[in-house]
C-alpha cells in the first residue's frame, strides 16, 4: 500500500480571502498564536538545569560555600578555627556548615591540590563521605604529611566538597553468589595494565 501524499494546494481554499470559511481561519490563527505564546513562555533553549543544595551556617566564623569557576567540580570548605597540625599529625577541623543532602546524593570531601603540594596537608580519609542522612556539622580530618608543623588559620581553605549522585543502602540489595566472573579483566588487578 503506497502512502498518500498531502498536497497543500488541496486545502488552499480554506485560507483564501474570498473563502467563506472565515471562522476556520480565525480559529486556526488563534490556535497558532496560542502555540507561539506557549513556546515563548516555555522556551528552554538557553536553560541549564540546576540542583539546589541547601546548607545551614552553624558558626559566625563560617565561610559561605561557593564555586570559584562555573566549571569547578567542587566548592571550597574553610576552617572556623586556628590550630597547628604537628608533623605527621592529624586534626579534626570544623567548617561551621551543615548540608541538607537529598536522598541519592552525597558530598565527597577531597584534598586541595595547593595545600597538598605546598604544605603536605591532605584530607586523611580522602575522599571523605558526607551521607545524605547526616545533618551535623561537616568536619574535615586533615593530615600533615610534612616534617614541619603547619598552621591552619581561621577562614583558610582546607578542603573541597564534590556534590554527587550515589546509590545508598535503601536502593541496594547485597546478595551472596558462588561465582563472579566472565568479565574482560577478571582478576587482573594492581599493575595489570602496565606502565607503557
Amino acid at each position: 500500500m503506497s502512502e498518500k501524499k498531502i498536497n497543500m494546494n488541496d486545502y488552499k481554499f480554506l485560507f483564501d480571502k474570498e473563502s467563506e470559511n472565515t471562522n476556520f481561519k480565525d480559529v486556526l490563527g488563534s490556535f497558532s498564536d496560542r502555540i507561539s505564546n506557549i513556546q515563548q513562555k516555555f522556551d528552554v533553549s538557553g536553560f541549564t538545569p540546576k540542583k539546589v543544595l541547601e546548607y545551614k551556617v552553624l558558626s559566625p566564623y563560617a565561610t559561605h560555600p561557593s564555586y570559584v569557576y562555573p566549571t569547578d567540580s567542587g566548592f571550597d570548605l574553610y576552617s572556623t578555627e586556628s590550630l597547628v597540625i604537628p608533623p605527621l599529625g592529624r586534626a579534626l577541623v570544623p567548617t561551621g556548615l551543615s548540608f541538607d543532602l537529598p536522598d541519592g546524593t552525597e558530598l565527597q570531601i577531597r584534598s586541595k591540590s595547593g595545600l597538598a603540594i605546598n604544605q603536605g596537608i591532605m584530607v586523611l580519609n580522602s575522599p571523605g563521605t558526607i551521607d545524605c542522612g547526616y545533618t551535623g556539622e561537616v568536619k574535615i580530618i586533615l593530615f600533615n604529611c610534612s616534617s614541619e608543623p603547619v598552621e591552619i588559620e581561621r577562614g583558610m581553605k582546607i578542603a573541597q566538597a564534590v556534590y554527587v549522585n550515589c546509590m545508598n543502602g535503601k536502593w541496594v540489595e547485597l546478595e551472596e553468589v558462588d561465582e563472579i566472573g566472565g568479565k574482560d579483566r577478571n582478576e587482573n588487578g594492581f599493575g595489570s595494565t602496565g606502565i607503557k
